[in-house]
């Protein structure tokens, strides 16, 4: 497991403080039940998130502080637990690599098929705004968590697992549609 090699630089808020004072260890508790370093760094950074929003938190000692934290990071990891019960997360990899086709052995038919496939994806990828096109490629292509993905595009966490959820949602629904038409992709 590797971490973080140095600490984040100090911050003088009150949230900064709280995380310079934790960080490092709800990280390994949570690294404890989350296999993925990247997922474990998202909930951390949903932990926190948590914290700016429950005000009363600063108000209390510093041992109940971190209970609460510890208590708020195991419950982050229960939901995403229970998230891939649901909907047992794939790798994109994973996925293409199955479905990769060896252009060779393709009859004349799968080869147009698989063509039209190809270009309706880039249809589909196209009709999205850049935006959506931006956190799709940072996702998938780029293997971002959305934590890195929120600096770069100056956004919230919250704001681009929103924009992503929907944008895959957009996209599943095209192809529900197209194959409810008779259109079917497979």
């Amino acid at each position: 497991m590797q971490l973080v090699s140095s600490p984040p630089e100090p911050v003088e808020t009150p949230v900064g403080q709280l995380y310079q004072r934790h960080w490092l260890g709800l990280l390994i508790a949570i690294r404890q039940h989350i296999p993925s370093e990247a997922d474990a760094e998202d909930i951390l950074l949903d932990v926190f998130l948590a914290a700016m929003e429950h005000s009363a938190l600063f108000q209390i000692s510093a041992q109940r502080q971190e209970a609460w934290l510890r208590r708020v990071a195991y419950n982050k990891c229960m939901d995403y637990h229970r998230r891939g019960i649901r909907r047992p997360a794939q790798s994109l990899h994973d996925d293409v690599a199955e479905r990769l086709v060896d252009e060779k052995t393709l009859t004349p038919e799968q080869s147009l098929l698989h063509q039209e496939e190809l270009t309706q994806l880039q249809e589909h990828l196209g009709s999205l705004s850049r935006e959506q096109q931006e956190v799709l490629r940072l996702r998938f292509a780029d293997e971002l968590p959305c934590a890195q993905i929120a600096a770069r595009m100056r956004k919230s966490e919250g704001a681009i697992r929103t924009m992503l959820s929907r944008t895959l949602n957009l996209l599943r629904g095209i192809y529900k549609q197209r194959r409810e038409e008779g259109n079917c992709y497979e």
